[in-house]
């Protein structure tokens, strides 16, 4: 099971697991986290959301502030990107997937402290998408 965040366009937001979750697929479900073991999973439609998150625990750090340096040390593999969402919120970090026509793409963020561990971007609700190029370092 993941442990999941789930946010929605509208602001929604749905936190709970999932074993159902692919790129592939439009729907799947979200067990909420702290109801009933015998409540029914939620079914979450992907055209519905702005990003999953797969989250190292439900409560996070509200003080904690992302960073969208890129940092060497947690370069992690793929392109650098950058992502504004429509409602300004912005990432950053690297993707293996990202392709402009698709419903969607994996990134990491750059941010080592961050309780994000990766999340799925929803194509659809972003504002913009840009890799990042690194200007080469001047040798001395």
């Amino acid at each position: 099971m993941n442990k999941v965040v789930a946010r929605y366009v509208d602001g929604r937001m749905h936190k709970g697991f999932t074993n159902d979750f692919t790129p592939a697929k439009d729907e799947f479900h979200i067990a909420l986290d702290g109801a009933a073991a015998s409540a029914p999973p939620i079914k979450v439609r992907r055209g519905e959301l702005k990003a999953l998150f797969f989250v190292k625990d439900f409560a996070g750090n509200p003080e904690h502030d992302e960073k969208k340096d890129l940092d060497a040390a947690r370069a992690g593999s793929g392109r650098k990107i950058r992502v504004v969402f429509k409602d300004g919120e912005e990432l950053v970090g690297t993707t293996l997937g990202y392709q402009s026509g698709r419903p969607g793409f994996f990134l990491e963020l750059v941010d080592k402290g961050s309780n994000i561990e990766r999340c799925y971007v929803v194509t659809a609700a972003t504002r913009e998408v840009s890799f990042i190029v690194e200007s080469a370092t001047p040798r001395p």
